[in-house]
């Protein structure tokens, strides 16, 4: 099972779903699961493989599912050793209510996708983003209405090239779909196509809440984002969707060039990722 199961979980990394999964390193006596045997879950708990089943698995199955809820999708695990008895007999390892009487060990882990971020406007700030999403070894998408914008002279690491209107984007796009995304960044040259790309996202967000959790994030300034509010709460969205949206974006740094910009944003989503916002994070005033 150590191929399919690989493959299932590098399908669900980069589907944007966080994965744990545990995977058995030795095994002595009887037991169910031999060396090599895996399991994963998603964290919107799919299931894939197995470790032998029993009582075993459904210890392992709730110590992942633990780590899922309880660390936040961080990357991480351990070991442990479980004896397929009711007495661990004075042996390390935690005791099952089994007849077995095997000793199984296992590593559990948690494994993040790597960040895949959408930048929506391919001009010079999207340039200089995706360059240090390069050299992050990051993902970078791009969306844009001008076709000089978004192609692959421009962007040639590029996962994804969009080149049509908002409205063909968000038409080919729900809430499961865009949680490929973990980052979206509005960066248009034109307010209006900002404006219409927000509100389709916050509006499928809003459709199906439990299959999309990309961070949204949008270049401007405070009235250029009241501007936004509005029109949003005209649409009937909830203002605690427009509550989690990120304007203006980029830690403030004083940033003023693409490139400054470029690293303001990208520390403010690393910030983000590992859930150790700076106290004084306030987002740029671009």
């Amino acid at each position: 099972m150590t191929h399919p199961v690989l493959n299932w979980a590098t399908a669900n990394l980069a589907a944007g779903k966080q994965v744990a999964m545990a995977t058995v390193l030795s095994a002595s006596g009887s037991v169910p699961g031999k060396p090599g045997a895996r399991i994963a879950l998603t964290s919107d708990g799919e299931m894939f493989g197995t470790v032998g089943g029993a009582g075993l698995e459904l210890q392992i199955i709730e110590r992942l599912e633990t780590m899922l809820n309880g660390m936040g999708g961080q990357p991480g695990g351990g070991v442990e050793t479980f004896q397929l008895q009711k007495e661990a007999k004075g042996e390390a390892g935690i005791p099952l209510d089994s007849l077995c009487g095997g000793r199984v060990t296992v590593a559990l882990e948690v494994v993040h996708p790597m960040p895949h971020v959408l930048l929506c406007g391919g001009g010079h700030c999207a340039q200089a983003v995706a360059a240090v999403c390069d050299n992050l070894e990051w993902k970078h998408s791009v969306f844009d209405v001008r076709a000089d914008y978004c192609d692959r002279g421009t962007y040639p690491d590029a996962t994804e090239l969009h080149h049509n209107s908002a409205a063909d984007f968000l038409a080919d796009e729900d809430a499961a779909s865009l949680a490929r995304f973990s980052d979206i960044l509005l960066l248009g040259h034109d307010w209006v196509v900002d404006e219409e790309l927000l509100l389709g996202l916050l509006k499928a967000r809003q459709s199906d809440p439990d299959s999309w959790g990309s961070r949204i994030g949008v270049i401007g300034s405070r009235s250029k984002w009241q501007a936004f509010c509005k029109a949003a709460e005209e649409q009937g969205i909830d203002a605690a969707l427009l509550d989690e949206v990120d304007c203006p974006i980029g830690l403030n740094i004083g940033a003023e060039s693409p490139a400054e910009i470029a690293v303001a944003v990208t520390a403010q989503l690393i910030s983000r990722i590992k859930e150790q916002d700076p106290q004084d994070s306030n987002w740029r005033n671009a």
